[in-house]
């Protein structure tokens, strides 16, 4: 295998990965709060070939010296996009949406006997039956969401009223008048590149991250920080897809892949010329 099918190989293996970040962003046009994911390339090692052992012969080149040959490109970051989606009112109570970027409500996502806390800008909540007269805050894949000492949010009553406050603060009217008022969790993400994603619209850390160093990676918003939450009831986030934009980049990156799958057929060409010379 010479250099040119080396080179076309290895970056045709990472133009398939992004053609499928950018096939699930299209996927997601429609979920509520997903944000899109962008690749962005580096280039593997380069050979250095000095051809010219007269330093003299040089002087008036205006590109460095010798021949550079390299060996392909590769994913070198998925980014996060997280700018803010457009909202649309549903008029429903219980539908909210983050109107400042990087804030995610926290939920429990119980899966294999364990549980751990993952993170969602989908703010499509329901109420679901957990005992006699007592129901519970979840999202609409059934996850418990967390109030911001990271416990279930449950309500014992029957409710006439559910007011979601621009601070995260979650107020339920009981048909007798009283009222009771629970703060949803909310974090403030920092730095999103150390986050992945977990599937049905969550993000999480991965495990490698110790439990102790988060604090730059993410802020919980609590006590006078909840002044910086800002949530719109009866409306929800929609995607930042950019469908226009993503349905560009897919055709440059799929006649990139064409250009590479030609450099490898054209490189078996001359080696299957080569070989028929007598």
């Amino acid at each position: 295998m010479n250099s040119t099918m080396i080179t076309a190989t290895n970056t045709l293996s990472q133009l398939q990965k992004q053609m499928d970040i950018i096939s699930n962003n299209l996927a997601n046009v429609d979920t509520n709060g997903f944000k899109s994911k962008q690749a962005r390339f580096t280039d593997l090692l380069f050979s250095q070939l000095n051809n010219q052992p007269n330093a003299s012969a040089e002087q008036n080149r205006l590109t460095p010296n010798g021949i550079r040959q390299g060996s392909g490109a590769k994913l070198g970051q998925i980014l996060t996009d997280m700018k803010q989606g457009s909202l649309k009112s549903t008029g429903r109570e219980l539908d909210t949406a983050f109107q400042t970027e990087g804030q995610y409500y926290k939920v429990l996502v119980q899966k294999d006997n364990s549980s751990s806390i993952q993170y969602t800008r989908d703010g499509a909540f329901y109420l679901t039956p957990v005992a006699k007269n007592e129901v519970m805050l979840v999202t609409s894949d059934g996850n418990p969401v967390l109030d911001e000492g990271n416990h279930p949010i449950t309500i014992t009553g029957d409710a006439s009223k559910y007011t979601v406050n621009p601070n995260g603060s979650l107020d339920v009217t009981m048909t007798n008048g009283t009222k009771n008022s629970y703060n949803l969790g909310v974090i403030q993400v920092n730095k999103p590149q150390f986050f992945e994603q977990k599937g049905g619209n969550l993000i999480g850390l991965p495990d490698s991250v110790p439990a102790g160093s988060t604090n730059n990676i993410f802020t919980n918003l609590t006590g006078q920080q909840r002044e910086k939450i800002s949530i719109g009831q009866g409306m929800l986030e929609n995607s930042n897809v950019d469908m226009a934009k993503e349905m560009t980049d897919l055709v440059s990156v799929q006649r990139a892949y064409q250009f590479q799958a030609r450099s490898v057929t054209m490189s078996d060409q001359m080696m299957g010329l080569i070989n028929g010379i007598r």
